[in-house]
């Protein structure tokens, strides 16, 4: 699972609380984060079932499930080799922003 920093300080999750408890009411945001809880779940239940679908269905049908990775790879090896010749077009010349 991949993390996502969000960049916010402890004042600015105080203020974002203190706006919840005063637009939702203190005894309604238990609720609200047990219905965000169970809503995220489902979702995240729902994308692991199609994932294994995709993949059973990849396996049954004989192709590789490792394909994206190479394909991945091949396709980073091709924007490095873009990005090298650029920069020996370039050569001395280059913009200072």
């Amino acid at each position: 699972m991949t993390v996502i920093p969000l960049f916010i300080s402890g004042t600015e999750i105080a203020f974002i609380v203190f706006i919840l408890v005063m637009v939702f009411g203190a005894d309604k945001i238990p609720e609200i984060a047990r219905g965000l809880g169970k809503g995220m779940r489902m979702v995240k239940d729902a994308t692991n079932d199609i994932k294994t679908e995709i993949t059973k269905s990849a396996e049954k049908h004989g192709i590789d499930t490792d394909l994206p990775s190479s394909v991945t790879s091949d396709i980073q090896n091709e924007i490095n080799q873009v990005k090298d010749d650029i920069d020996e077009i370039t050569g001395p010349v280059k913009r200072k922003f």
